[in-house]
């Protein structure tokens, strides 16, 4: 876990968590289980992007490692979220 931590770009996993949310809450003819996909390939093409449009193994996994975090990210938040409001319910 820790050498994946190594390829995360913060740039690339706060879009990637912008659009997913957006994805999510916005355009509900996409499924929830195509989310992750969805924000790995844009993890990828934007880590490309940001690079100058070169591509190698490492910019590769750090798209992969950036576009899934941002979705390990957004649901740590969702249950940070959920878990605030259940205390202050009971």
């Amino acid at each position: 876990m820790e050498i994946l931590s190594q390829f995360v770009v913060v740039a690339v996993m706060a879009i990637c968590l912008c659009v997913g949310y957006v994805i999510k809450n916005s355009i509900p003819a996409i499924p929830n289980k195509y989310i992750p996909l969805i924000m790995a390939v844009l993890g990828v093409v934007l880590n490309i992007w940001i690079n100058d449009w070169v591509f190698t193994p490492d910019i590769l996994l750090g798209g992969l490692a950036s576009g899934l975090a941002s979705t390990g990210a957004f649901e740590l938040i969702r249950n940070i979220a959920n878990k605030d409001k259940g205390d202050q319910n009971g």
